[in-house]
């Protein structure tokens, strides 16, 4: 059962309603099973759990709460769709929260977080490393070498990180500021999808 924020932040239209992800910081990781996650808040509660849906023509990621709840959905938005274009779901509502697109592209690892329905850019999260993502994308076994990303508001300001830990298992810290007037739960919510999408 969610808690109520403790942050002075107003209720935001890019809210979760199934889940409160008010903290500032989130460790993700992959368990042994592909595609299978779990979010732990900054006290080491677990807050999502998310697991691809496999043999599925769209791509589908449903996460549910600690409790097992129904929480989000992530789900492509076409079939050959590779500019990326993935919705998150809100559950409880069934309407899109955001949407995120991947800047196509070999050389790079860079999302956009926009508006479901004005397409505005409401956060972007990039790669620190060039090198590693071209690496990345060409080569598996430098996927065991973990990214780390930085998260910029729509202005290019930074807001937060997202650091890979070395890792048989992804294992990422999602950090975002206090300050920052960035869609907290869309942008965890994003950040938590990002390894699943770019292991594709």
């Amino acid at each position: 059962m969610p808690f109520p924020s403790t942050s002075d932040a107003e209720p935001s239209e890019y809210d979760i309603s199934t889940v409160d992800l008010s903290d500032d910081r989130y460790e993700v990781k992959q368990s042994l099973v592909r595609n299978k996650y779990a979010v732990r808040d900054s006290a080491g509660n677990v807050v999502l759990r998310g697991k691809q849906k496999l043999f599925k023509l769209k791509e589908e990621f449903p996460f549910v709460t600690g409790d097992g709840e129904d929480a989000f959905s992530v789900k492509a938005g076409g079939i050959m769709d590779v500019a990326g274009n993935y919705a998150i779901i809100d559950a409880g509502t069934g309407e899109e929260v955001v949407v995120l697109d991947e800047d196509y592209s070999i050389f790079v690892e860079n999302w956009t977080i926009r508006d479901p329905d004005t397409g505005e850019t409401l956060a972007t999260i990039k790669s620190k490393n060039k090198l590693l993502s071209a690496l990345r994308h060409l080569v598996g076994a430098a996927n065991l070498i973990p990214n780390k990303y930085e998260i910029f508001d729509a202005d290019g300001g930074h807001v937060g990180d997202i650091e890979g830990q070395f890792s048989m298992r992804d294992s990422y810290t999602v950090t975002i500021d206090d300050a920052s007037d960035v869609p907290k739960e869309a942008v965890i919510a994003a950040a938590c999808v990002l390894d699943a999408l770019e292991n594709q």
